[in-house]
């Protein structure tokens, strides 16, 4: 215990020694906050707020009552836009034909075609397009109403089935974007945070020739491997942790109740997921560990660990586009996790039979990595990075 303890501190020592690359290792932790409390600024002021629209509207004369309704939801004519926002409106080019016909097919009660023309493939004239085209489709069924009524037909007719929603999610889980971007960055920080102590303890040591005089030592190979995976994952936990601090702490400045939504991570729910993480962060510092030291080089192994550790970091994202998941994916590491944070922001109860099980099996392949990296450093290919 006494030489594990002196290990722990020398690789703590040399982890905190490097100031800037602490820094770095940290830099997701303190970015994931602000990038989490732009997004949802953004977010708020798209879901309440409906800022003008211009568009070039050719016959506006010939639908005065249509431009009255487009007007009513903030979408103006292109002649009104002020001049500084001229270029912007000019660009992204809506363009609204309204026939000469207008009027005479109205009243003849015939079908009008009214021509909306812009690049659909724009990713900035998402929420245009569809405000101007919810804004004529409310105006084209408010008269088919209007006709149905001067006929003397009830229009409820037209609704044959009226469908409930009854939304069941708790507050805290009504702004899912959050708990989806915090989620990311937290098993993002898991695999990133130790990822410069992970290389430098294994690839960067033996380099400076320092892991050779270490195995000289009358110290046990197992016991320094566990000292560097010990190392590697406090700074891992560090980086969870500040994630976690300062993504509340950040989220307490933006006004979730506009949206009727709210976000708060109790002590109890932080436990939790640090608790689950911890033995996520010994499976990535693991993972880093054995593979760094399989690079001949301390940049090789920059590059390869980082390729590798992006296999598990996307698999949330694959998840996604899962519309039925297999049932073992609740149990194997990474996306064990991320379903139960999942479900943690979600206000759902805690799986604790899915917590433990994927805990114990994340814990299993830590030990088959530790186990794996002892064999290996015991071979002199490996010190003197031959194989």
């Amino acid at each position: 215990m006494i030489q594990f303890k002196a290990l722990l501190i020398k690789e703590l020592k040399e982890a905190f020694r490097d100031k800037r690359a602490l820094l770095v290792a940290m830099m997701l932790a303190f970015m994931a906050p602000l990038v989490i409390f732009g997004m949802s600024k953004m977010a708020i002021k798209e879901m309440v707020s409906k800022p003008p629209i211009y568009v070039k509207i050719t016959g506006e004369e010939h639908a005065p009552k249509l431009i009255k309704k487009l007007a009513d939801e903030n979408i103006f004519s292109f002649a009104s836009v002020p001049a500084e926002d001229q270029k912007l409106w000019d660009d992204r080019n809506i363009e609204l034909n309204i026939p000469e016909s207008f009027a005479e097919d109205m009243a003849e009660g015939v079908v009008i075609n009214v021509t909306l023309r812009a690049d659909f493939s724009e990713q900035s004239l998402n929420t245009p397009l569809r405000r101007v085209k919810n804004a004529i489709r409310d105006y084209s069924r408010e008269i088919g109403y209007k006709r149905l009524l001067v006929r003397g037909i009830d229009v409820r007719l037209l609704q044959v089935v009226n469908l409930v929603e009854q939304d069941t999610s708790l507050p805290s889980s009504n702004f899912m974007m959050i708990s989806m971007m915090l989620g990311m960055y937290l098993l993002m920080a898991a695999f990133m945070s130790g990822l410069s102590v992970a290389i430098d303890s294994s690839a960067g040591e033996r380099e400076r020739d320092v892991l050779e005089i270490l195995l000289c030592q009358p110290v046990s190979t197992m016991k320094i491997v566990l000292a560097k995976l010990t190392s590697a994952t406090i700074i891992a936990l560090l980086g969870v942790v500040l994630t976690l601090i300062l993504t509340s702490v950040s989220m307490s400045f933006v006004d979730l109740s506009k949206i009727g939504a709210s976000f708060s991570l109790e002590p109890m729910t932080v436990v939790i997921i640090v608790g689950m993480l911890l033995p996520l962060c010994l499976f990535a510092s693991a993972v880093q560990l054995f593979f760094s030291f399989q690079a001949k080089s301390f940049k090789e192994a920059q590059s390869s660990v980082t390729m590798v550790i992006m296999l598990p970091v996307m698999l949330p994202f694959a998840m996604n586009f899962m519309d039925s998941k297999p049932q073992w994916l609740d149990f194997i590491p990474v996306s064990g996790q991320s379903l139960i944070m999942e479900d943690i922001f979600k206000g759902l109860p805690v799986d604790w039979f899915a917590l433990m099980a994927t805990t114990v099996i994340t814990i299993v392949a830590v030990a088959v990595f530790v186990v794996g990296l002892t064999k290996k450093l015991q071979s002199e290919k490996v010190i003197q990075s031959l194989s």
